[in-house]
């Protein structure tokens, strides 16, 4: 039972209605950090980071390649996982009941929303920048055949590592979109490994402009690269990838539009 607080003038209040933004954030963050899942996530995000990192160096034979988005490599399939916890962060509450207790006790709906995202988008942010970075470093030490690791000095470098630290928490914020949007975590997940691995992969088959634009290859080969990336085929059937900085704010583009949807969506369907 929530009690209620009679001020001057007799009007009754629930304490909910004083919970400010940093109170609902930091009861977000005490529901994340006691999640095994969440440590579990964090930490194969980085170790594969750094490991697919270390294994491509040591197989690369091309010193004219594009040596930092080889490193970076490793950050793409942790993409995956990133997603996953961001879609468990809405959909495990609804599963076990606890969204209505969350609701209860912060009944603007958004806010609750706004908390989770800025408590995963921080936490994803830093681990993913501490994988990226480590990873572009193991990367660069695994290298052999005489080739030379590239330094966050040179051109596009450390922009290169910088934009790649983001993805993780931008396709995690995605996944939260799609959790608050779909409400179950199979179909969620589902909808999300489909949007973001599967659906390229036919639309390259189809039409190589519009798979230039999907998430998965705008981390690939537009945020992580640091050179023109290298079209085998004839010029025609070469997808255009967009610039670093105008992939990212499609990134972000994707990312605003599935938390506004399942923000609009929280607020006026029923828990």
């Amino acid at each position: 039972m929530i009690a209620t607080t009679t001020r001057r003038g007799g009007d009754a209040r629930a304490p909910s209605a004083r919970y400010r933004f940093r109170d609902v954030a930091r009861m977000e963050w005490i529901k994340l950090r006691t999640l095994r899942s969440t440590w579990w996530t964090l930490a194969v995000t980085v170790i594969g980071a750094v490991a697919l990192g270390a294994v491509i160096g040591l197989n690369t034979h091309n010193a004219a390649g594009d040596l930092t988005n080889n490193a970076l490599a490793g950050m793409v399939p942790g993409l995956l996982l990133a997603g996953v916890l961001g879609v468990l962060c809405v959909t495990g509450e609804y599963s076990s009941g606890m969204i209505r207790a969350t609701l209860a006790a912060v009944p603007r709906r958004t806010v609750v929303l706004a908390a989770k995202a800025a408590v995963l988008g921080t936490v994803l942010l830093a681990a993913g920048e501490a994988a990226a970075f480590v990873a572009f470093l193991a990367g660069g030490k695994a290298l052999r055949h005489g080739i030379v690791g590239p330094s966050l000095g040179q051109p596009d470098v450390l922009r290169a590592v910088l934009l790649t630290g983001t993805a993780p928490c931008l396709i995690g914020l995605l996944g939260m979109g799609l959790g608050a949007i779909i409400r179950h975590t199979p179909a969620a997940i589902a909808v999300l490994a489909g949007g973001v691995y599967v659906v390229p992969i036919f639309l390259g088959a189809i039409n190589h402009g519009v798979v230039a634009d999907m998430p998965i290859l705008i981390v690939g080969n537009s945020l992580s690269a640091t050179k023109p990336v290298p079209c085998g085929g004839a010029a025609a059937s070469c997808p255009h990838f967009p610039s670093p900085w105008a992939g990212l704010a499609l990134l972000c583009l994707y990312t605003a539009v599935a938390l506004v949807a399942g923000g609009w969506l929280l607020v006026r369907r029923d828990a």
